[in-house]
């Protein structure tokens, strides 16, 4: 299962690497948002899928399950949402100001 999930982190990283070179904006948003789910994933499936029992101090279980890795994903997860829709209303602003998302016409050079 940890393969499967190894070859699914690679290809959206390719993906999300391929939005991030295209020159629209909205494109380098929504790659930069694959490419942190997709650090999610591997923080996951790095973490390890275990069963046992919650770390308390009061259980008498020898198995426990490690919660940082869920907290670090949690955490990211909030993160990224915050990044991504600030970035999405710093783009809008942008295309309302100057008529286009494209960087080649943000930037004032002209492409053929």
């Amino acid at each position: 299962m940890d393969t499967l999930i190894v070859i699914l982190v690679g290809i959206l990283v390719t993906i999300g690497t391929y939005l991030i070179l295209s020159r629209h904006l909205l494109r380098i948003v929504l790659g930069t948002s694959i490419i942190g789910h997709a650090v999610n994933l591997l923080i996951i499936t790095s973490g390890g899928l275990k069963t046992g029992g919650p770390p308390l101090l009061g259980e008498r279980n020898a198995n426990f399950t490690d919660a940082i890795p869920q907290a670090l994903v949690l955490t990211a997860i909030v993160i990224n949402f915050a990044v991504t829709a600030l970035v999405l209303v710093l783009c809008y602003r942008a295309y309302q100001g100057f008529g286009t998302d494209d960087l080649e016409h943000l930037r004032g050079e002209e492409h053929e």
